[in-house]
């Protein structure tokens, strides 16, 4: 294994086979709109388009469902706090909590605006794989920096990950026990340390290598690519869809 798992940028759908720089394009639009739209209308329309997308990337639903699971694991708590901290119209009470109708609203509209985010960009990102979406990036003229960090982070993330578990495994063979006490917290400091020492041990190891290999700052790579009529026309319907969600923003009163 040399880099982070990517279960979904494998396949031969529509979704995978749409050129990536467009689908990057849609992508930062929708989250963009969804996550500033305050009418109902507008957030479900949002949800619908992002279901649409994902029946276009015809992905493994259990594991599209594991990570929908793994966000509203945390939104849950978000509703076990907002409902009765938002200001408004009290609604029920449970204790001396009370709920109110506002609150609720907000969590609603959180939840929704989450979920339609998190599916739009499965369908749209996740099916494109890392190195491509670097390339796609600095194709759209991103700072080169950013197109380099995103590639870099990718492929040492997991030696980084390595790393560590390397030395926790040293500290079990020694006989460490985690405990609530300050021995262990000094000892997950130390681990803490020796990894960021140890990872800018290996970054300038690895940049030296590079120069010594002849890089100047560019990536060069013999993958190009090639907008076809699809792209256009998925680029083209979407821009669309988006923008009828924006009148429907506009024209509809506030959930909240």
């Amino acid at each position: 294994m040399s880099g982070i798992a990517e279960p979904f940028s494998e396949g031969s759908s529509l979704a995978h086979r749409l050129d990536p720089r467009g689908k990057i394009v849609v992508a930062a639009l929708f989250a963009t709109l969804i996550a500033v739209a305050q009418s109902l209308a507008a957030v479900l329309g949002g949800l619908t388009l992002a279901v649409l997308w994902l029946f276009l990337a015809w992905l493994p639903w259990r594991q599209v469902l594991g990570k929908l699971l793994a966000v509203n694991s945390f939104i849950f708590f978000l509703w076990l706090v907002l409902p009765f901290s938002y200001p408004g119209d009290p609604l029920f009470t449970v204790g001396p909590l009370t709920a109110t109708k506002q609150g609720i609203w907000f969590s609603a509209l959180i939840t929704l605006k989450s979920n339609a985010i998190i599916i739009g960009l499965i369908a749209l990102i996740a099916t494109v794989p890392v190195v491509t979406l670097g390339q796609s990036l600095h194709s759209l003229k991103l700072p080169p920096k950013l197109c380099h960090l995103l590639l870099f982070t990718y492929r040492y993330l997991y030696v980084f990950e390595e790393e560590y578990q390397r030395l926790r495994t040293a500290m079990k063979m020694r006989g460490f026990r985690p405990r609530t006490n300050m021995h262990t917290y000094r000892a997950f400091a130390y681990l803490a340390a020796m990894l960021l020492v140890r990872s800018a041990d290996r970054a300038e190891r690895v940049f030296q290598a590079m120069l010594c290999r002849g890089f100047r700052g560019v990536f060069y790579s013999l993958r190009t690519f090639s907008w076809q009529r699809r792209d256009g026309v998925f680029l083209a319907g979407s821009l669309l869809a988006l923008a009828a969600i924006l009148l429907t923003e506009w024209r509809l009163p506030r959930l909240v």
